[in-house]
């Protein structure tokens, strides 16, 4: 399936935040891309631009392409609670996330690539799709033949996050996705309701 490939960075300026993780280019650069940069005069945003950007800036964090979002968005209006808040507990709750919430991998591009290559389980059982919704209880783990990958050692070394919904076994290589996480509990600078309002039109 197409992935956003591009320059990350340009996105990330587009935003005013580091949505694809640390950045040392966007931190020297953080303001918006452009022949003017800082000096180009910027009118009032529209109430739909400013819904537009929203779920564009979900997407890039997560990864998801629009029909896969809007796919998402339904299961959210149909499931029991605040539309909103379910989408983004959506996302959260799909494996290369949780796989990057646990420092598997530094980041969820890099995460969605170890899932792809059969280098994780749920439960014991190899999932090789990204999109893969986990539920309360799930184990997820580094497969046998994949715990000595350097590149995954390296990212468990350099994680240092911390999330009450998941724990993690560092001498098994696996976590628990113990519960679906409270919205307080989701760190991404997201405003779920102008997305909610966007698609509601």
């Amino acid at each position: 399936m197409a992935r956003y490939t591009g320059p990350k960075t340009k996105i990330a300026r587009k935003f005013g935040e580091a949505i694809f993780g640390d950045d040392k280019s966007f931190e020297k650069r953080n303001y918006p891309p452009g022949q003017h940069g800082n000096n180009r005069r910027r009118g009032k945003k529209s109430e739909y631009a400013i819904q537009l950007m929203e779920k564009q800036k979900a997407k890039y964090t997560y990864g998801v392409l629009e029909r896969q979002f809007r796919n998402m968005f339904k299961r959210a209006t149909a499931a029991p609670g605040i539309t909103g808040e379910v989408l983004l507990q959506l996302c959260e709750s799909r494996l290369d996330n949780v796989v990057y919430r646990m420092g598997i991998s530094p980041s969820r591009s890099g995460a969605r690539q170890l899932v792809s290559h059969r280098h994780i389980t749920v439960n014991g059982e190899l999932v090789n799709v990204p999109s893969y919704q986990l539920k309360a209880g799930d184990v997820v783990a580094v497969r046998e033949k994949s715990k000595s990958l350097e590149a995954i050692d390296r990212s468990l070394s350099n994680s240092s996050n911390v999330f009450e919904w998941i724990t993690w076994n560092s001498e098994k290589k696996e976590g628990t996705y113990v519960s679906v996480p409270a919205r307080i509990q989701i760190p991404e600078n997201i405003n779920e309701q102008f997305i909610v309002e966007l698609y509601s039109k």
